[in-house]
């Protein structure tokens, strides 16, 4: 009786794990679904090849800690390259 519990408990755990939402990948999206994406979570971890992933950010938000702010790159779509929002620390070049 307790190992069927056992069983039980590691299937549903199995299922579970296999049921959540897998991280999109931004080269099965267009540029404008990738760009709703972000805007409509406000922030998304998203997969950006085989390899690499980050969390992207809409331009106009507070989803960045300080320093840190909002800045443009480009990531690979179905239709191109796009252009879109992460968290970076903003680089100052001082003359002189």
């Amino acid at each position: 009786m307790k190992s069927l519990s056992i069983v039980l408990v590691a299937g549903t755990m199995l299922w579970t794990a296999g049921a959540a939402d897998a991280r999109p990948d931004t080269r099965t999206m267009t540029c404008t679904e990738t760009q709703a994406l972000i805007q409509g979570r406000h922030a998304a971890v998203l997969t950006t090849g085989p390899n690499t992933y980050d969390r992207f950010v809409r331009q106009f938000g507070n989803e960045c800690d300080w320093p840190d702010v909002p800045m443009s790159v480009a990531v690979p779509t179905r239709d191109g390259p796009c252009r879109v929002y992460r968290c970076e620390e903003p680089v100052f070049d001082f003359p002189g």
